[in-house]
């Protein structure tokens, strides 16, 4: 069980924690222009899932930002994907305000299948705990990172040489 704070006080999560190992849950979001995405539509790839509670907050903002930067080194075999409970049209509006375009922002807000898929839900506010997953071309958990504290960054180094690691 993942123990998570929201600004030091704890928070409930729903749905089913993963692991490192695990298959990959499958899950449904919307892109910007409210169509589905699911896991499958990027099989066979490297996927670097950024889950952040908002955008329009700053350290939300900053975590989308800095892997986006990244992506540009991760190459044609890796696909980023940050996946808040934001409606589409914020999303796309941040993006555009932002310059943020090596990574697709997907929204969960319709009806949290990801967040309860990953066991990021946070029940007392409906937004997803800040979180990192890195699922393999075969769709098995190769990283996780549950933030203990949601006003935190994630550690973006473990996440990247989990990239590097799968993509030598």
């Amino acid at each position: 069980m993942v123990n998570v704070t929201f600004k030091q006080n704890p928070v409930t999560l729903l749905g089913k924690e993963v692991t490192v190992g695990d298959k990959a849950p499958d899950f449904t979001v919307l892109s910007n222009d409210l169509q589905p995405v699911t896991l499958n539509d990027s099989k066979g790839k490297v996927r670097l899932i950024s889950v952040v509670p908002s955008l329009d907050t700053g350290v939300c903002s900053e975590q989308t930002r800095k892997f986006n930067e990244e992506a540009t080194s991760f190459g044609d075999d890796v696909v980023v994907l940050t996946i808040s409970v934001d409606l589409p049209f914020a999303q796309a509006r941040w993006c555009g305000a932002e310059g943020i375009n090596n990574v697709q922002t997907l929204s969960d807000h319709r009806d949290l299948s990801f967040g309860e898929a990953y066991g990021v839900v946070m029940k007392e506010f409906r937004l997803l705990a800040r979180s990192v997953f890195v699922v393999d071309q075969d769709d098995t958990i190769a990283y996780v990172e549950y933030v203990s504290e949601g006003t935190d960054h994630p550690d973006y180094e473990k996440a990247i040489a989990a990239i590097k690691e799968l993509t030598k």
